[in-house]
C-alpha cells in the first residue's frame, strides 16, 4: 500500500491523489531507511528528479535531501511511513504510472524506475525518451 501526501501552497492546483499512479515499493523504502540510518542524519528524504541528458534524452536522478519544496509530491510506503520519496511536478509528468524500486543483482545494486511512459531506454536503464 502506498501513502501519498501533498505539500502545496494555496496558489497551486492540487493533483488528485487517486490518479497519481506512482508506486514506491517496500524494497525501495527499506533501502532508503538503511541509507538514512547509516548516514545518521534525521530528516533525509529520497528525491527523484528527471533531467535532460543521457543517451536517450532524459535521465533519472536520485539524491538524498532534507529540503521539501512547496510543490513537491510526497510519497511513502505503508511499511515505512517515515521514509519519503519527493518528486517535483515537472518530473512527475514524466514518471506518472511508474514504479520506483530498489534492485540488487550480481552486476549492480540501484534504484530503478519502471516507467510505462518511456518509449525507449538505454542499456543501463538510467536514461529514457518519451
Amino acid at each position: 500500500m502506498v501513502k501519498i501526501m501533498f505539500e502545496e501552497p494555496a496558489e497551486t492546483s492540487a493533483i488528485d491523489a487517486s490518479s497519481i499512479g506512482l508506486e514506491f515499493t517496500e524494497n525501495a523504502a527499506k533501502r532508503v531507511l538503511k541509507i538514512i540510518e547509516r548516514k545518521g542524519e534525521e530528516g533525509l528524504m529520497l528525491r527523484l528528479t528527471i533531467k535532460g541528458g543521457g543517451c536517450s534524452g532524459y535521465s533519472y536522478f536520485f539524491d538524498l535531501t532534507k529540503e521539501m519544496l512547496p510543490n513537491d509530491i510526497t510519497i511513502s510506503n505503508e511499511s515505512t511511513p517515515d521514509v519519503k520519496l519527493l518528486i517535483d511536478p515537472a518530473s512527475y509528468n514524466f514518471v506518472q504510472g511508474s514504479k520506483v524500486d530498489y534492485v540488487e543483482t550480481l552486476e549492480t545494486a540501484q534504484f530503478v524506475v519502471e516507467n510505462p511512459n518511456a518509449t525507449t531506454s538505454c542499456g543501463c536503464g538510467n536514461s529514457f525518451s518519451v
